[in-house]
This record gives structure tokens, sequence and C-alpha cells, in this order.
């Protein structure tokens, strides 16, 4: 029984030390905290509209009345810069395939090298140079 009055106690005392410590926090950075939340308070104005302004926006124009020639070049810089992307994209793709295909050539290319050296070597006669009519029939 000893040994849940001590841990009670000691979970007690511990939830009051945590209780103050916060209240201590909270009172000592109590002026900095409302400087932070005014400056809170500013970014949310930048950040958000009234609500007025933000159904004005979306209603600012119909959907079959022309385009403002503003929006028509927001639209094709948005478009010319899509298709710069996916250029890049595409080129990028094409020069790792093109060095991936150079790669498996060159292997290829050893392989069958280190293929022919080794058929030389096998068959070689002991004459320079090792050709056909330098052979001697029996």
């Amino acid at each position: 029984m000893s040994w849940r009055q001590a841990i009670l106690l000691s979970s007690l005392l511990a939830m009051v030390l945590l209780c103050m410590l916060q209240e201590g926090t909270c009172a000592s950075v109590g002026s900095s905290q409302a400087v932070g939340e005014e400056a809170q308070e500013g970014m949310k104005q930048k950040i958000f509209m009234p609500e007025s302004d933000a159904s004005n926006f979306l209603k600012r124009r119909g959907k079959r009345s022309p385009k403002s020639q503003d929006e028509v070049n927001v639209e094709n810089r948005q478009k010319l810069r899509n298709d710069e992307l996916r250029r890049e994209y595409y080129e990028e793709q094409r020069n790792e395939f093109e060095n991936f295909v150079e790669e498996q050539r060159d292997e290829q290319e050893e392989r069958t090298r280190e293929a022919v050296e080794q058929w030389r070597q096998w068959h070689y006669d002991g004459l320079y140079p090792p050709y056909l009519y330098n052979r001697h029939h029996i």
C-alpha cells in the first residue's frame, strides 16, 4: 500500500509542478505573446480578404463575357511555361535514353572485341601475319 501512495504522491507533485511552470512561462512571455498575436492578425489580413471582396472577385466576369487582356496574357504565359517544362522533361528523358543506348552499345562492342581476340589467340598458328595463305597444308 505504501508504494501506491508514493506513486500517487509523486504524480500529484509532478502535475502541480507542471501547472506552475506553465503559468510561469505564460506570465513571463505575456508581452511578446501579445505582439506575436498582433503580427499574426496582420498576416491574416494580408492573406485573407473580406467575404464581400472574395465574392466580387469570383463574380467579376461571367462565363460568356470576353476575357480581359491581362487574363489572356496570364493564360498564355502559363501555357508557354507548361510547354517549356514539358519540352525540358522530354529532352532530359531523351538524353538519358541516348546515354543508356550508348553504354549498351559500348558494352556489346567490348564483348565482341574480347570474343574475337580470344578466337584469334586460340587459332593462332605461330605465323605472322596469320593469314590463310600462310597456312601450311599437309
